[in-house]
C-alpha cells in the first residue's frame, strides 16, 4: 500500500475564503490517520481533494510517487465510503458490492469471488439478495464498506460514515471498521466530528480548526501532551477543565481563585516566560481529586451537579477559580450541596500562554 502526501495542500472558494490553509501530512504505508475537528474546519475538503472530488488550489496531492492534482477520481485507485452509503436501491446487496467492478469488465468469476469473500469478512453472506431497504442501518453501512473492499484499492477513505448510526451501532461499527484495517492493512483515511470515534480509531490523529492543521499525533500524546488551548480542550471527555492563574515576579507562586501556591523548580523553569503575567492551566477531570496527593494547588469547591454513569460520577464544582468538573470512581462520591477540598496537582497541569494558546515548554509539538 502507498503513502499519501499532502504538501502545502490549500483549498480556496470564491473571493479568497480559504477552507483548507497550508495543510502538509504525510500518512504513512498502511496507516489509519483520522482527520478530525469541528464542522467547517476543513476536515471533508481535505478528504475530498485527496478523492479528487474538490480541486487544489494549490499545493501537491501525492499517491505513492504520483502526483494525483489533475487525475480523474476513477484513475487514483481508491475507495470512499460515505456518510449516507450511496447505495443502490433497486439492486441486492450482491450487485451493490459487485457494480464497479463489473464496471472495469472484470470477469466475473473473479467478481464473485471478491464479493463472496468481502460478504464473509463483514458478515453479510446471508444478505446478498436482499435490497438496501430491508437492511439496518448498520448493516448498509456493512455493505457500503464491502463494495469499497472488493476493489481492492490502494486507498480507503470514509467521509463521517457512522455519523447516521445510533450509539449501540456506532461503537459495533467502529470495531468492524478497526478489524478491517487490521486484516487488509489498507491506508486508510477517515474524516470524523466525534473525538471519541477519532481516539478509539486512529493510529494517529490529525487535528484541524479553522482550515489550519493544530497537531498531528498518536492518541496518547494528543491526549497527555496537546500542542494548544484548542487541542486540549477538544479531545477528551468531558472535557478538560482551564483555569486563569497569575505567576508572581519571581516564579515560585502561582495565584488562582485568591490561593496561593509555592512552585516547584521544575515547574517553574516551565512557567518562566510568564513570570510576572497570567498562564492558562489546564487539568483533566480525572486529575481533579478530593483529597490533596502531592504538591498543587487546593481549592474550596462545593458540588453542585453529580451526574453518575454506573462505575463513576462526574461532579461539577463550584470554586472560587471557576467551574471544575471532577471523575470520581467508586462508591461514596459526595452528595449535591457538600463542601469538598479540589486539588489540581502540579504534576499533571497543562500550562498555555493565554496570548498565544500555545502550550509552554514540554508539550509534543504540531
Amino acid at each position: 500500500m502507498p503513502t499519501v502526501d499532502l504538501i502545502h495542500v490549500s483549498k480556496t472558494y470564491g473571493r479568497g475564503s480559504r477552507a483548507v490553509d497550508d495543510v502538509s501530512l504525510s500518512i504513512r504505508d498502511g496507516e489509519f490517520l483520522v482527520l478530525v475537528g469541528p464542522s467547517g474546519c476543513g476536515k471533508s475538503t481535505v478528504l475530498r481533494m485527496v478523492a479528487g472530488l474538490e480541486e487544489v488550489t494549490e499545493g501537491e496531492v501525492r499517491i505513492g510517487e504520483r502526483v494525483v492534482n489533475d487525475v480523474a477520481p476513477k484513475d487514483r485507485d481508491i475507495a470512499m465510503v460515505f456518510q449516507n452509503y450511496a447505495l443502490y436501491p433497486h439492486m441486492s446487496v450482491y450487485d451493490n458490492m459487485a457494480f464497479g467492478l463489473r464496471r472495469r469488465r472484470m470477469a466475473e468469476a473473479e467478481v464473485d469471488r471478491r464479493v463472496r469473500a468481502a460478504a464473509g469478512m463483514l458478515g453479510l453472506e446471508g444478505y446478498l439478495q436482499r435490497r438496501p431497504r430491508e437492511l439496518s442501518g448498520g448493516e448498509r453501512q456493512r455493505v457500503a464498506l464491502g463494495r469499497a473492499m472488493v476493489r481492492d484499492p490502494q486507498v480507503f477513505l470514509f467521509d463521517e460514515p457512522l455519523s447516521n448510526l445510533d450509539a449501540k451501532l456506532r461503537v459495533q461499527m467502529r470495531a468492524e471498521i478497526k478489524r478491517l484495517h487490521q486484516r487488509v492493512s489498507a491506508t486508510m483515511i477517515y474524516v470524523t466530528h466525534d473525538q471519541v470515534e477519532a481516539m478509539t480509531l486512529g493510529d494517529r490523529i490529525a487535528v484541524l480548526r479553522s482550515g489550519l492543521l493544530q497537531q498531528v499525533a498518536d492518541p496518547f500524546t494528543l491526549y497527555e501532551r496537546p500542542a494548544n488551548l484548542f487541542v486540549a480542550g477538544f479531545i477528551g471527555s468531558p472535557p478538560i477543565n482551564f483555569l486563569t492563574a497569575t505567576l508572581d515576579a519571581a516564579g515560585t507562586c502561582l495565584q488562582s481563585g485568591g490561593v496561593s501556591a509555592a512552585v516547584p523548580a521544575d515547574l517553574s523553569a516551565r512557567l518562566a516566560p510568564r513570570r510576572g503575567r497570567e498562564v492558562t492551566l489546564g487539568v483533566r477531570p480525572e486529575d481533579v481529586s478530593l483529597e490533596p496527593r502531592g504538591a498543587g494547588i487546593t481549592l474550596a469547591a462545593v458540588v453542585e451537579v453529580r451526574e453518575p454513569l454506573g462505575n463513576e460520577v462526574f461532579l461539577h464544582l463550584r470554586t472560587p477559580a471557576g467551574e471544575l468538573v471532577s471523575r470520581f470512581t467508586g462508591p461514596g462520591a459526595p452528595a449535591v450541596g457538600s463542601g469538598v477540598k479540589a486539588h489540581l496537582p502540579f504534576a499533571k497541569l497543562h500550562l498555555f500562554d493565554p496570548e498565544t494558546e500555545r502550550a509552554l515548554a514540554g508539550a509534543a509539538a504540531a
